[in-house]
């Protein structure tokens, strides 16, 4: 997690959180913490509000008679939680996500679960049509408290630049 402490007055801080395009450097790795344990209420809650209607995932006699033995989370929620751990250092000042590729869920997640991620910086370059901006890729893994890898994605992001003034304009 990456935290300044912005000067917005005499004897007053802000916290800003995130890399600007400049703080990026190819075959950095962030380790984004804290971990995340997830609970059947979570899967339970993203199935009904993402209407997923798999009963793998909730159903607990239907699971008994899979391979798994028990409900799944559902890959969508794992997806959002790793990104969203990875929030804080790679796209806190993001102006938008570009896409993301290469998706993989190589190790199923269960309740109870703990995971955790982190980045590799694959690329970056200024951007040509946005002045001040630039296009990053990183390659994220999940892992579970077992250190196996539970998924992956590259993913694209167009980052605020320094010179970039949005964070003061809108009071942050």
């Amino acid at each position: 997690m990456v935290v300044e402490a912005a000067n917005v007055g005499k004897n007053r801080y802000r916290e800003r959180g995130g890399r600007y395009f400049e703080d990026f450097k190819i075959g950095d790795i962030y380790e984004h913490r804290p971990g995340r344990t997830l609970t059947l209420t979570d899967n339970i809650w993203f199935t009904t509000l993402t209407m997923n209607t798999h009963p793998l995932h909730f159903d607990k006699e239907y699971a008994k008679h899979t391979e798994f033995k028990k409900p799944l989370i559902v890959s969508t929620l794992t997806l959002s939680i790793v990104t969203g751990m990875s929030v804080s250092d790679i796209s806190q000042k993001a102006i938008a996500n570009l896409g993301w590729t290469d998706i993989k869920m190589s190790h199923p997640v269960f309740a109870e679960d703990t995971i955790y991620a982190e980045s590799e910086v694959l690329d970056k370059r200024p951007s040509k049509s946005r002045p001040g901006q630039g296009i990053v890729t990183v390659e994220t893994i999940g892992k579970n408290q077992n250190n196996n890898i539970i998924c992956s994605y590259k993913r694209t992001i167009l980052v605020m630049g320094k010179n970039n003034n949005l964070e003061e304009e809108a009071g942050y």
